[in-house]
């Protein structure tokens, strides 16, 4: 302990703590002499018993003091203990000065550290840092701020550099000397009136030395790497580019001192999809070097081939790490090497430059190697999990493992023949892939031994969905309209005879009453016809330009009293909806199925909401509808929050006679109606539907673009025709006997004199016998050997002028499409009344003299 004492650094100055002890004991005295003078001079006075109880407390408290001095709780300080205490110890044992002072600077300590500080004795007394430092100009600024922080009792720290250090022009020396200054409060200490700081002065000019120097050969190293006869470059794990050497950046046109980490993304530099192939890493984190020939893309387009030394590996918690990538030129080279190099390129390109996915299985069917493709097709982002040695199995559905792994045993035998194997992917939504699977060349090492190659096969599944549902479609549309047409026939008959037969019957007659029972179910019939017209898109539509928020709001009222009280109907219309061209009628007619629709599916109440929007034709590019091209649309939106569909059902939605409803509730007819009406308009439907939660049935019809002048239509009212009456000669062609004797019957009865034919040959040698002299001919369009359109073509031949009428079960556009000239040609559609073809007769022979050749 001695030798330890005498090594103690002793301070330059320790103050004491305080004086207040002493003079508490001094004032302690002078009260005992006080009392003792008192007791002397007026002793007589004061009682007996009254000393001796203040001279026995006097002696209570010496025995205690000294009873407390044996048991160590009363000690006398000395300067050695002074000299020990911990806080004393750490100041004196610190290798740098230290001064403790209180705030306006008074110095209350100071270590030995400190006095060999250059003008840190000022005439044998330490002076304060700030005045340390006062000489030196390069420092006031540093030396205000830390002196401010002291009175305040802030912490703060500040580097000085002083040419020739603190010394100055003295020491003969230009090197610079840095100085670290610290500044820091002290907590309250016993004995002090006034709170304390620590001021430090550390000499840190080898610590500065030592960082300029790694910054230089940081320097040079950057240097080095930048203007390297190879690229270089680093991405972290979302492929966002955090370095590139110079080298690099001129290979690719990049102005480096523009470049910012992460402005480039690997996508940008990296031709294709081949960015995917350097988001990877190995999973048990190992960090390996792969070699990968791609191609990279300058700024202006072009392409470099090059071969990249790439790095990747994970961190523990399985995410990507950062990327490490040297970058080889491939362009041409020397001669003896530009074979292999040409080759190798070329490869590289046909490997990830192909549009189906390539990979390499070991023999039990683990991924060991994928083109840049792969990660598209198979939705795999290796930053988020690795694919290395990953079962291929994993990526494809339950169902198709089993015929996968007899492929992937079939090429590791080294079969020749192994027959594709279709399969879908786990991946999110429907996709769907064929994966052609043949044996590797087995080479020593290597564990590759299957190659898969996988061609994404979901655009074509949709489109074959879509034309199998097309074609189901076309053929349940054509079945119906051709049962359409031919019940048209029938119900012409029906309703022309019970016109006729009502003309003989008065109201008062007792069949009458039966006889209008005939004809109102007979129309019931025809509509039912209609709907199955409108499916198989062959009804006549008249289209008009159509505000549809407009025509929806005069809807609302009927609407609302066909869902009844307890379902609400909500109307949101988008703004400035753009017009559309569609049959009024028609377009109203699948608003109120679809609503009727789902107001069948809350039977305990709920809500329907109405829609309408514009939808852009970028809108509608993103949009996921199969078949709907892109274009500028305006969608009808009917959403319900009733029961739902399951996906069963939502297949059969659209089919003529399919429905849910009990039997006598529905006849199937609505939502097939309105798929034909809107696919006639142009347009489209696509409904969708959760269980429990509701219904939504979307429909798009083309924007329509007004040309200069044109104005939405007005329907007209159809003029009455009062007189029926007539004489001219009319041509009658019809291949149904029973229709053709009642329009025969009902022209006949006003006054026409009627030449029947039943069919095309027929009515030109009838045309022949009566030297054409004819005012108008009524004909079918659809007749066995030659129909109405033919017919036409050869009573133009030698009547050019004659007026014609064709009639039909069918749509009008679709009539007139067969009809090369149709200038002067009527239509008039099947069943019709007898005052139908009546009035439709005598409208057209009212339009004009006919010339008789």
């Amino acid at each position: 302990m001695p030798a330890d004492e005498d090594n103690y650094p002793s301070p330059l100055v320790s103050r004491p703590r305080s004086a207040s002890g002493l003079w508490r004991v001094i004032a302690l005295a002078a009260a005992f002499i006080v009392i003792a003078v008192v007791i002397s001079t007026f002793g007589e006075y004061i009682p007996p018993d009254a000393v001796l109880v203040f001279v026995g407390l006097l002696a209570v408290v010496g025995v205690f003091c000294l009873f407390a001095l044996t048991a160590g709780i009363f000690r006398f300080a000395s300067a050695s203990e002074d000299k020990g205490s911990v806080s004393r110890a750490v100041i004196d044992s610190l290798p740098f000065g230290a001064v403790v002072s209180d705030r306006d600077g008074k110095i209350t300590y100071v270590n030995a550290q400190y006095g060999e500080i250059a003008g840190g004795i000022a005439d044998g007394v330490p002076v304060g840092v700030p005045r340390l430092f006062a000489g030196q100009p390069e420092a006031s600024e540093a030396v205000y701020r830390l002196s401010r922080a002291a009175r305040e009792g802030r912490p703060a720290l500040e580097d000085i550099r002083l040419i020739g250090g603190l010394a100055g022009s003295s020491s003969g020396s230009s090197k610079p000397i840095w100085y670290r200054v610290t500044v820091r409060a002290l907590p309250q200490v016993e004995g002090s009136s006034k709170p304390l700081v620590l001021w430090s002065v550390e000499d840190i000019t080898r610590d500065r030395e030592r960082q300029d120097n790694a910054f230089l050969e940081l320097q040079r190293a950057i240097d080095y790497l930048d203007h390297a006869p190879a690229g270089f470059f680093s991405a972290d794990q979302q492929g966002r580019v955090q370095y590139l050497n110079s080298t690099l950046a001129d290979w690719l046109g990049y102005d480096l001192a523009e470049f910012e980490a992460g402005t480039v993304q690997l996508a940008d530099i990296i031709r294709g999809d081949g960015s995917s192939l350097l988001m990877r890493g190995r999973a048990d984190g190992e960090i390996g070097t792969e070699i990968i020939d791609i191609d990279l893309v300058k700024q202006n387009g072009t392409l470099i081939p090059v071969r990249l030394l790439h790095r990747a590996a994970r961190l523990a918690d399985g995410e990507l790490g950062e990327t490490r990538t040297l970058v080889l030129d491939r362009r041409s080279g020397a001669e003896q090497e530009e074979a292999l190099r040409a080759s190798e390129v070329r490869f590289s390109r046909f490997f990830n430059d192909t549009p189906f996915a390539i990979a390499t299985l070991d023999q039990d069917g683990r991924i060991i190697r994928t083109n840049a493709p792969f990660g598209r097709i198979f939705d795999w982002q290796g930053s988020e999990r690795p694919l290395d040695r990953v079962g291929m199995s994993e990526l494809l559905s339950e169902a198709s493992r089993v015929a996968f792994a007899e492929a992937i045993a079939a090429a590791v035998a080294n079969r020749s023949e192994i027959e594709p194997v279709d399969a879908q992917l786990t991946r999110e939504g429907d996709h769907a892939v064929r994966l052609y699977i043949s044996g590797s060349e087995e080479a020593q090492g290597s564990p590759e031994r299957v190659n898969v190659y996988a061609l994404d096969m979901t655009e074509q599944r949709k489109l074959e969905a879509q034309f199998a549902q097309g074609q189901k479609m076309q053929a349940v549309g054509q079945l119906a309209g051709g049962v359409a047409h031919d019940f048209n026939n029938v119900l012409t008959a029906i309703i022309g005879f019970s016109d006729l037969l009502l003309l003989k019957h008065k109201p008062g007659d007792p069949s009458f009453q039966d006889l209008m029972s005939i004809k109102q179910s007979a129309n019931r019939a025809a509509g039912l016809t209609r709907q199955l017209l409108a499916f198989s898109r062959r009804q006549t539509l008249r289209p008009q330009i159509l505000e549809v928020p407009t025509n929806i709001d005069d809807l609302t009222v009927l609407l609302k009293r066909l869902i009844g009280e307890q379902i609400t109907l909500h109307v949101d219309h988008g703004q400035q909806i753009w017009p559309v061209k569609a049959d009024l009628v028609q377009l109203e007619q699948v608003v109120v199925n679809l609503v009727v629709n789902a107001r069948d599916a809350m039977p305990n109440g709920g809500s329907i909401t109405l829609r309408t929007r514009n939808v852009s034709e970028r809108e509608a590019t993103s949009a996921n509808y199969t078949g709907m091209p892109p274009a500028d649309y305006v969608q009808i939106e009917v959403e319900d929050t009733g029961t739902g569909m399951p996906p069963e059902i939502m297949e059969k939605i659209f089919e003529p006679f399919f429905s849910t409803k009990e039997l006598g509730k529905g006849t199937g007819l609505g939502l097939s109606t309105v798929y034909g009406i809107i696919k006639q308009t142009g347009g489209f439907i696509y409904p969708e539907s959760e269980m429990g939660k509701g219904t939504v049935f979307r429909i798009f019809l083309p924007r329509h673009l007004p040309v200069e002048g044109e104005m939405p239509a007005k329907i007209a009212a159809a003029a009455v025709v009062k007189d029926l009456t007539g004489h001219e000669r009319i041509l009658l062609v019809e291949d149904e006997d029973n229709v053709r004797a009642f329009s025969a019957r009902a022209l006949r009865a006003t006054g026409y004199e009627v030449f029947e034919a039943d069919s095309g040959e027929e009515a030109l040698w009838v045309l022949e016998d009566i030297g054409g002299q004819i005012d108008l001919m009524v004909s079918d369009v659809v007749m066995p050997e030659m129909d109405g359109p033919a017919l036409l073509l050869k009573v133009r031949e030698r009547l050019p002028n004659l007026k014609v009428i064709f009639v039909s079960g069918y749509a009008e556009e679709s009539v007139r499409q067969d009809i090369a000239d149709d200038q002067s040609v009527e239509f008039l559609a099947k069943p019709y009344s007898l005052d139908q073809i009546n009035s439709k007769v005598k409208e057209v022979l009212g339009k004009g003299a006919q010339t008789i050749q």
